[in-house]
């Protein structure tokens, strides 16, 4: 859907116009228009159900605390006086009974005339042979002309020109057995969905119970090690990293130095390299330009560039995903499709590592403090000083915080003491939010424009349609909320 919209937004800025005719392509295509119509995806609103459903009860809720029923738009409202009213029941009454009286009479004429042949029929002039030839030959035709008419039908339906009928009972038929699959199906992703949900946090309990003290013994020795090597390095230990660059994890995260040398290497090389593309970009500039005078208005236009989709990361990361974890895995025991424990415990895991390092980093951020003061007492360096200037270093890097923190902090929130459901009601006691009439798309019906391209072609901006209007309805508000 995120492509469809990106070449889309290509499209009408290479026209400059919202609306775009295919009426010749179907043509070429040999299709309809109801091949192109872009569908609406169903899970729209089968994950906005539940959200969608207590929206609709808040709103019922606060109609009824305000002493409102349900607001009627100015089509259902009536302005009647009384007179009028019992002018328009008079009407409907009166022709109502005009219509039993003549149905009434209907029957009486019926029952004179029946009386009338009656009285005039005579009595039987056939004989019995004949009567009961006439019989058999007026049976004979509708039995044949019976058979024959189930013979064709069966020969349609043995040849694919006709559907098989349809069973007795409509609880059998392929759409009523397809609905119930899909509804089962339904049911199955959401209690799946809920296993799923209750096994995220289940997992991480565990794993912080199991693993979380062997975890941060490792983060610990880990460090204290860093504090060594580069105390053996420089001779003196090192600043401990701030939380907004990552605390303790960016430690580790640090490239060697041959990997540093070879960035600066080619860091240098490109900014080489960038001087001399930038001298051949003017002299291929200039030549363009020395060239385009000699060429034609046509010659000299360049083509259209499509922008690059910003879906190709995405697309790339869950490829890799799918051939690095789940290509050569054998799923032939999870008929149930059931969620797999040991992937649950890798994401988890990371989570449980995240947040324990925070813990770790204030501990051994004031491990690192206490060995350095405890350096400097070694080197008969007065304490006090180096408290001090630790002190500060300290109050410094907090004031850098609580002043970038300050700086994420402008916007005020002007309802902190009110719930969502609180606000959702005043604004329906204010008449901002209404009840509105459900209208599905495929309501808003309207013919294909197949004469688009053909006036273009004569420099005439044609008129949108009904159709036309849909689909920028379904490419401008609909689709974007499923990106």
């Amino acid at each position: 859907m995120g492509r469809i919209l990106e070449l889309k937004d290509d499209m009408v800025n290479l026209e400059y116009s919202e609306f775009h005719f295919f009426d010749d392509i179907l043509s070429d295509l040999k299709a309809t228009p109801a091949d192109i119509e872009i569908p609406v995806p169903r899970y729209f609103l089968q994950e906005q159900e539940k959200e969608m459903a207590h929206r609709d009860r808040l709103l019922a809720e606060s109609s009824a605390s305000q002493g409102r029923s349900e607001q009627k738009g100015p089509r259902d409202e009536l302005l009647l006086s009384t007179e009028d009213a019992i002018r328009l029941i008079q009407i409907h009454e009166r022709a109502r009974q005009g219509r039993l009286r003549a149905s009434f009479m209907q029957e009486i004429r019926r029952r004179e005339e029946r009386e009338k042949r009656a009285a005039t029929r005579k009595g039987p002039s056939m004989d019995k042979e004949c009567a009961a030839v006439i019989v058999q030959k007026v049976w004979r035709g509708f039995s044949a002309r019976k058979l024959v008419k189930k013979e064709r039908e069966l020969e349609l339906i043995f040849l694919g020109m006709a559907p098989p009928p349809l069973p007795s009972n409509p609880r059998h038929t392929a759409q009523a057995i397809a609905a119930k699959v899909e509804a089962a199906r339904q049911a199955l992703q959401m209690q799946h969905e809920q296993e799923y949900q209750h096994a995220l946090v289940a997992v991480k309990e565990k794993l912080k119970q199991t693993e979380g003290v062997d975890m941060k013994e490792t983060m610990q020795e880990e460090i204290r090690q860093w504090f060594l090597e580069v105390r053996d390095s420089t001779g003196k230990f090192p600043e401990y990293p701030d939380e907004e660059d990552g605390g303790s994890a960016s430690i580790f995260k640090a490239k060697d130095p041959a990997e540093l040398e070879k960035e600066m290497l080619e860091g240098q090389e490109g900014g080489d390299k960038g001087k001399k593309e930038k001298k051949k970009e003017k002299a291929e500039k200039k030549e363009k330009d020395k060239g385009k005078k000699g060429k034609t208005p046509e010659q000299a236009q360049e083509g259209f560039k499509m922008t690059e989709s910003q879906f190709v990361p995405d697309i790339v990361s869950a490829s890799k995903l799918y051939t690095d974890v789940w290509q050569r895995r054998d799923e032939s025991d999870n008929l149930r499709q059931a969620y797999d424990v040991e992937t649950v415990k890798e994401e988890k895991r990371l989570e449980v590592e995240a947040e324990l390092r925070v813990h770790v980093d204030t501990l051994m951020q004031e491990e690192l403090d206490n060995l350095q003061m405890a350096v400097e007492r070694d080197k008969g360096k007065k304490g006090k000083k180096g408290g001090k200037s630790g002190k500060k270093g300290k109050k410094s890097k907090k004031g850098k915080k609580n002043a970038k923190k300050g700086k994420k902090k402008g916007e005020k929130d002007l309802t902190p003491d009110r719930t969502p459901e609180s606000l959702f009601k005043e604004l329906v006691a204010e008449g901002v939010i209404v009840d509105y009439p459900r209208v599905r798309l495929h309501d808003y019906v309207g013919e294909y424009s197949y004469l688009g391209t053909t006036l273009r072609q004569a420099n005439i901006e044609p008129m949108p349609s009904m159709s036309d209007v849909r689909r920028v309805i379904t490419e401008y508000t609909i689709l974007p909320l499923g990106e």
